[in-house]
């Protein structure tokens, strides 16, 4: 009769707050990110789609993850390092009224082995203009460092000029979430972007506790969702009796957890605190999980089938891209620029390309 009585009282909380399945809406004093499911459950959908590996496909958005909430998206460039295995693609989504950014995560197939190596990776680069802040090598050169770059900046400045100010706003999964906020951060200063907002799904951490306090106050308006037992938000690992020296999340986490009752097992939405590293959030659990790693609000994050960097184009897709002396492609047109609809495109053939 309690257990009966106590989810009843469960299914009544979740009618009347919104964090069980409706819009959650959260204002602070201080300035930092309002938490929208909504906006959420759809950038996600971006951030799964970015995975695809036919390129034909995705610029043309006829993918199978490019419907949804997604549909009538419109791509504009696409951005393709064969040489690091990254991919990014920048667009305009008309109902958001925005410019989007998605980076793609790790390869499903190596996350163990990435896994383990964040367990050693050291704070080993100078954020340049911020004193004491210090970040994560790797991450930092797979944004900077790359084609990804320069190409996600053409882009953005493209659509722009035809466009007009619109809002930005930035995404990505795992490794690509750590692109995503190095790209949030890079719009923001060197750029002068305005109104970037960045909601990014099972993160790993980027920097050090300074680095994440001037992450906050530049780009204020940032989700981090975290999932359950996601292993790859706890890593590099936390180490709290080094609080400045060690890696730090910047604010602001929403963890999603499950909480059973008996057969009934309910999904909650926690907005934590403002620290980055609230302790009631995910760091009150164990972070042993791949599986949770790779889907938050049931979308798959990963591959539809691992090809080993690999990808697929139809020839003549090629007329909108340019590929450099390493083998990277860059696929571009102008926006609101018509491009040839998938069933006129293939032809039964395709080039493969290899990292």
């Amino acid at each position: 009769m309690e257990q009966k009585s106590l989810i009843i009282l469960i299914i009544l909380t979740c009618l009347i707050a919104p964090s069980c399945g409706r819009e959650l809406l959260v204002t602070h004093k201080d300035k930092q990110a309002v938490y929208n499911r909504t906006l959420a459950t759809i950038l996600v959908e971006y951030a799964s789609a970015v995975y695809m590996s036919d390129l034909t496909e995705l610029f043309t958005w006829t993918c199978a993850r490019c419907g949804g909430l997604t549909k009538g998206f419109e791509v504009i460039e696409l951005v393709v390092d064969i040489q690091n295995c990254l991919q990014g693609f920048v667009g305009v989504a008309k109902d958001l009224n925005a410019i989007v950014i998605a980076f793609r995560g790790t390869q499903d197939n190596s996350i163990q082995n990435w896994v383990k190596d964040l367990f050693w990776k050291q704070l080993d680069l100078k954020y340049p203009g911020m004193p004491n802040a210090m970040v994560h090598h790797g991450f930092y050169t797979a944004y900077h460092n790359t084609t990804i770059r320069p190409g996600i900046l053409y882009a953005v400045k493209k659509a722009k000029e035809f466009y007009g100010d619109l809002d930005i706003m930035v995404t990505g999964h795992s490794m690509g979430g750590a692109m995503a906020s190095f790209c949030a951060l890079d719009l923001t200063v060197n750029h002068e972007a305005k109104n970037v907002q960045v909601i990014t799904f099972g993160q790993p951490r980027i920097g050090n506790a300074a680095f994440a306090s001037y992450y906050g106050k530049l780009v204020p308006n940032t989700v981090r969702v975290t999932n359950e037992h996601d292993i790859v938000p706890h890593l590099p690992p936390y180490y709290s009796y080094f609080p400045q020296k060690t890696y730090h999340h910047f604010p602001r986490e929403v963890w999603l957890y499950n909480l059973g009752l008996g057969s009934v097992v309910y999904q909650f939405e926690k907005v934590c605190d403002g620290s980055g590293e609230d302790p009631d959030c995910s760091r009150s659990v164990t972070g042993s999980s791949i599986t949770d790693h790779l889907n938050y609000y049931g979308v798959d994050l990963t591959f539809i089938r691992w090809r080993s960097c690999r990808i697929v184009m139809d020839p003549r897709v090629e007329e909108y891209g340019k590929t450099d002396d390493k083998g990277n492609i860059v696929l571009s047109r102008d926006p609101a620029t018509l491009v040839p609809r998938m069933n006129t495109l293939s032809n039964g053939r395709e080039a493969t390309y290899n990292a």
